[in-house]
């Protein structure tokens, strides 16, 4: 049997009303989060944020002050880390300095008392599936940032957990390897069915392996979504921000609609009362056009498959414009802008 094939479905986890404080500062509010059997969450925000905090939570590494972590049900708030069926990849490899990679792999299982022929056919078996099946004699220092951090992911697998936490774990890395690894272990997690809680203060990480989101913000859970209902639907002024990037642009609320440039847009979710408002609106949302806003061209960068322009209003309002590489405005170039009409989220203007 492969590791594959023996590792069992994924657990349920359920963490409510999650508090932890820290000598007089509490960094987890009341966290509240639900992952199905098999479910892929990446949690996401700014540093200092509470991220690392739930997945120690999570793991057993940090007691916490109050609330209830449950795993299949069964309530493990105060169960040792080894007794919770977890598996855990940091940003630090850690790998043992003086162990083979095999050596490193099968120390999970050595001290699980599994004999050393099953230890061995496990190891080779998580080895493999990381793509490293022929490295196994080689030791940490002769290895690449990648391969180590393969490493690390073969030891978290092999003792076939039901729960995967992977904290920051691509990090350290160069970009290429970062989107190299980050797809191996999203297709190793899906092989595998197990529930994973992946921390990325990236969101392009986060929505690209996702299938949930959850976005934090001083010590709580701002919004959890599917990557697309983050960035289509954001319910708070932070995630519209936080998540893909938007223009804060002043506009006025009046019911269901927002006066923004003098075009009317439908509000997205719920909005402050009716006033002063700040709309934020996606680079993708604004257009050339033959007439309409006009602006000044700053800068038009390219990106690959697109060009970001950004552009000055008369009022030195500055503003992104996400378009098609064709379009290529030169810097102090005049403009003229539309937008696209789309539902905008809105936050009650400070000030």
């Amino acid at each position: 049997m492969n590791t594959a094939e023996a590792v069992r479905e994924g657990a349920t986890v359920e963490l409510t009303n999650v508090v932890k404080d820290y000598a007089g500062h509490r960094a987890l509010t009341g966290v509240n989060l639900s992952m199905a059997p098999g479910e892929f969450i990446a949690l996401l925000g700014p540093s200092g944020c509470g991220k690392t905090t739930v997945l120690r939570a999570l793991s057993g590494l940090e007691s916490i002050s109050d609330g209830r972590i449950t795993i299949d049900g069964r309530d493990v708030s105060y169960v040792p880390v080894n007794k919770r069926d977890i598996g855990m990849v940091f940003q630090a490899y850690s790998l043992f300095p003086h162990m083979t990679v095999m050596q490193n792999v099968e120390f999970g299982l050595q001290m699980r008392k599994v004999d050393a022929t099953s230890r061995r056919a496990r190891a080779a078996e998580a080895l493999d599936m990381v793509g490293l099946g022929h490295l196994g004699a080689r030791y940490a220092h002769q290895l690449s940032g990648g391969q180590q951090q393969r490493v690390a992911l073969a030891r978290a697998l092999v003792t076939r957990p039901r729960v995967l936490l992977l904290d920051e774990p691509l990090s350290a890395l160069d970009a290429k390897v970062r989107v190299q690894l980050r797809d191996e272990i999203r297709r190793i997690q899906t092989d595998l069915g197990i529930t994973t809680l992946f921390v990325t203060h990236d969101q392009e990480e986060a929505l690209a392996v996702a299938d949930r989101v959850a976005v934090m913000r001083e010590g709580n859970i701002e919004q959890v979504g599917t990557p697309e209902d983050l960035y289509t639907q954001p319910a708070t002024s932070f995630v519209a921000t936080f998540v893909g990037l938007s223009n804060p642009i002043d506009g006025r609320l009046v019911g269901e609609s927002v006066r923004v440039l003098g075009t009317d847009l439908p509000l997205l979710g719920t909005g402050p009362a009716d006033g002063d408002v700040t709309a934020f609106i996606r680079p993708e949302d604004i257009v050339f056009a033959e007439r309409g806003i006009p602006a000044t061209v700053v800068v038009s960068s390219f990106l690959g498959s697109l060009r970001r322009t950004q552009v000055r209003l008369e009022d030195g309002t500055l503003l992104f414009v996400q378009h098609d590489v064709r379009t290529r405005p030169l810097t102090g170039e005049q403009v003229h802008l539309e937008l696209t009409g789309r539902p905008v989220a809105v936050s009650s203007r400070v000030g």
